[in-house]
This record gives structure tokens, C-alpha cells and sequence, in this order.
């Protein structure tokens, strides 16, 4: 009996291990169809995928500021962030993560969203995986495309449509920075007529997109 219930769980790691990486490959040139997130949002969907290089330049710059300043330095994890938020979190309170757009994509693209040991296990494991097979700017491509920007939104294009009624391709520094100021609480916040701490913060993620273009944080989504 010992000896089956070894097998099944070395066949079932093996299996995993093909699993992922198989499906890390094929969206390294497939767009995702669907994720969890969007399979369990009674909002229903608004989504259009949209390449690269018809989302302007200042939604990536926009993200960078707002959720991971280090984002084409780090290896797919900020450990300083991390340690940040666990001494900020073990104080009580709300409960803060630390996590980079790189874990992001990984856990919209093939996971759930939640919190929990196990899930976070996972979502390092993808998290490596894509840092190694995508590469940064298709892991910034595909996270501009699976973040939900609004109430049964998801991806720039869209949030640009249902916000600003034009493409992604022409979005202000004021308009990305909105839609990113939208990203922790995408179903409370709007980033039209933004009031109170949305409106701050997009004023100051608009601020800090030009920081970002002088000292090159987002050069790896271009190079």
C-alpha cells in the first residue's frame, strides 16, 4: 500500500511538473483565453487581447510605479518588499503583500486568487518558470492584459474602452495612471472621476512616471 500511495504521488509531481511548464511554453506565444479570476467573477467578462506594442508606453511605466518599482531588476521576487510586508502584517491590521508584477501574472494567468501557504507555493514556482521562459516584457505583456481594471474588466485595452472610450495605444500619463491606481481594488475603485485616495494616488503614480523613464525602470520591456 505504501509503495502505490509513493507511486501515485511521484507520477502525480511528475505530471504537475509537465503540466506547467507545457502551459508556461504555450503562453509564452498563445495569449491566455481565460483564467480563474475571470471564470469566477459573476460580473461576467470585457476583455480584448492586445500586443505590446499597441499599449502605450505610459500604462507600463504606470504599472512599474504603481506596483513594482524594481520590476526589471529583480528576478521575479523582491525580497525586500517581501520582508516589508511580513513586519508590517505580523503588527496586525490590514493584511499587505509584497508581491511583484512577475507573481501577479503568475497567479492571474494559472492560479486563484486568495491568500494560503499552498497558493503561494505555487504561485513561486510559476513565478520562476515565467521569469525564466517569457522573459520580461511578455510578462509584462500578459499582465496588461489579465489585471482586472474594473468590475468584469480585465486587461489596458479594455480598461482604456470602458474608461476613456479609446484604444490603449493613445492613453494619457494621467489616464495610465488612473487605470493603475484602480489595480489593488479594481472592484471599488474607477478611474474616472476618481476621488479621495484613488485620485492622490493616480496623481502621484502620474508623478513618478516620469522617474521611471529617466532612470530606465521599464528598459527591459524595451530592449
Amino acid at each position: 500500500m505504501a509503495t502505490r500511495v509513493l507511486r501515485f504521488i511521484v507520477m502525480a509531481f511528475v505530471w504537475f511538473l509537465i503540466v506547467s511548464v507545457g502551459l508556461v511554453i504555450i503562453y509564452r506565444f498563445v495569449p491566455p483565453p481565460v483564467t480563474m479570476t475571470m471564470l469566477l467573477d459573476g460580473n461576467g467578462i470585457t476583455k480584448d487581447w492586445t500586443p505590446l506594442s499597441r499599449i502605450d508606453r505610459n500604462m507600463v511605466s504606470a504599472a512599474i510605479a504603481a506596483e513594482d518599482g524594481k520590476f526589471c531588476s529583480h528576478d521575479g521576487f523582491d525580497y525586500q518588499a517581501i520582508e516589508k510586508a511580513m513586519e508590517r502584517n505580523a503588527r496586525g491590521g490590514r493584511i499587505r503583500g509584497g508581491s511583484t508584477i512577475s507573481q501577479q501574472t503568475a497567479k492571474n494567468v494559472f492560479l486563484w486568487q486568495g491568500g494560503g501557504y499552498f497558493r503561494k507555493g505555487l504561485e513561486a514556482w510559476f513565478t520562476l518558470l515565467i521569469e525564466s521562459i517569457w522573459g520580461k516584457r511578455r510578462i509584462m505583456e500578459v499582465y496588461l492584459n489579465v489585471a482586472e481594471t474594473g468590475i468584469g474588466t480585465y486587461g489596458a485595452e479594455a480598461g482604456a474602452q470602458r474608461y476613456f472610450r479609446h484604444s490603449a495605444a493613445r492613453l494619457t500619463r494621467n489616464e495610465a495612471a488612473r487605470i493603475a491606481a484602480v489595480l489593488p481594488l479594481p472592484k471599488q475603485r474607477a478611474a474616472v472621476s476618481p476621488s479621495g485616495f484613488t485620485r492622490r494616488y493616480g496623481n502621484i503614480i502620474a508623478g513618478r512616471i516620469g522617474a521611471v523613464r529617466r532612470d530606465g525602470l521599464d528598459a527591459c520591456v524595451y530592449d
